[in-house]
């Protein structure tokens, strides 16, 4: 990817919290500054590789900037940056150590499909938000 690309934030495409959190994102993103893909797209698979990541793992989201990649609540954060006010301010827990965050990442990814369910196909976008969506 080019380093002046917009940046790619990557999620379980089967994933209903994953989906609204996509929802979400876009909806306090009125500058349309991020592009999404699922993970098991084409698209998302190619950076995955690129990045030496697993392409089996899908419950991380995963935030590609330029060269730059971010997994789990450090993704989450650096997204939660760049929104709307007030999400900004949750910003402020890059301090909590990673580990400690990510602990309840984990919990919430391992039980994802058990407590929001799970999809048979991905996310389609409407024509309006097809431009943001890679793949």
């Amino acid at each position: 990817m080019d380093p002046s690309s917009p940046p790619v934030v990557l999620f379980d495409g089967l994933c209903n919290l994953c989906e609204g959190s996509v929802l979400f994102i876009i909806k306090r993103d009125p500058s349309a500054v991020f592009r999404f893909a699922s993970l098991q797209s084409k698209f998302g698979q190619g950076l995955l590789e690129r990045f030496q990541l697993p392409k089996d793992d899908f419950d991380t989201m995963v935030l590609v900037e330029g060269e730059r990649v971010f997994k789990r609540s450090t993704a989450a954060l650096r997204v939660a940056k760049r929104l709307r006010f007030p999400w900004p301010l949750f910003y402020a827990f890059i301090l909590v150590p990673p580990f400690l965050r990510n602990f309840f990442y984990r919990i919430i990814a391992r039980n994802r499909y058990r407590w929001f369910g799970k999809k048979e196909a991905c996310l389609i976008p409407t024509p309006a938000l097809r431009a943001r969506f890679l793949d």
